[in-house]
């Protein structure tokens, strides 16, 4: 038996035999349904990336980027509210991008140039879509709006749509979000005031947050690609002419 870095480990070692920041994991190769592809050299199209953080406010249910650079500009902003299993206070805002942070061998400046250089060069037409999701949506009185769990693959269901063409999505400031009617909700027991709530484009929450955005970009500095930060502008320009027509 070996441990994270492969040297020979026993329940009597006394390190641990797992990287501080591991997780629960097992091989994909156990999932009943994965693609027998899933190891072709020759590679694998991927249709879609789902970026997600835990936000109480201000954040979607779904939001579909408006383009590669867009969608590159979601991951790098994704933020999640910190809960007991992270240090630090309960329910502030922490940036992780992509979720990233923790992991990234190199500057994550880099990192966002790497997709962005990526995207310039491919077939736009062969790009995957992407996705920023929040299931931790919860209301005034403090309780989730979104069951979770399972009911998660009505939204991944809206996604596959979106990527065959059959789903209608409404362009807002921050993304393109589910029109009526295209989330698949039969059977399900969600009032029209939670749904609506899910779905709410947060003007002044978005626009309060366009400060703490460009703080968490300062951390880059130079290496920050600049395509990020026409996004961000783009954002706030969006998010001004909302309010300016409201």
């Amino acid at each position: 038996m070996s441990d994270w870095p492969r040297r020979p480990w026993t329940p009597k070692s006394a390190r641990k035999a797992s990287h501080p920041n591991a997780r629960f994991c097992v091989p994909a190769s156990q999932c009943p349904v994965i693609a027998p592809e899933w190891q072709d050299p020759a590679g694998v199209p991927i249709s879609a990336i789902l970026f997600g953080g835990r936000r109480a406010t201000t954040v979607p249910l779904v939001n579909e980027a408006l383009s590669w650079q867009h969608g590159t500009f979601l991951g790098a902003i994704m933020s999640s509210e910190t809960t007991a299993a992270a240090a630090g206070q309960v329910g502030a805002l922490r940036h992780d991008p992509m979720a990233m942070l923790p992991f990234c061998g190199y500057h994550m400046g880099d990192y966002f140039a790497h997709w962005l250089k990526l995207g310039a060069q491919a077939d736009a037409a062969k790009l995957p879509r992407i996705f920023y999701v929040n299931w931790f949506r919860k209301s005034a009185d403090g309780k989730f709006l979104w069951p979770g769990y399972g009911e998660n693959s009505r939204v991944l269901k809206w996604v596959f749509e979106r990527v065959h063409g059959t789903a209608h999505a409404v362009d807002t400031p921050i993304g393109r979000l589910p029109a009526p009617g295209a989330l698949d909700l039969s059977g399900l027991k969600l009032s029209d005031t939670a749904l609506d709530e899910l779905l709410r484009v947060d003007i002044e929450g978005w626009s309060s947050e366009l400060p703490v955005m460009k703080k968490h970009f300062e951390k880059f500095g130079s290496r920050l690609p600049q395509g990020l930060r026409d996004e961000l502008g783009a954002l706030e320009q969006r998010l001004a002419s909302t309010n300016a027509t409201a």
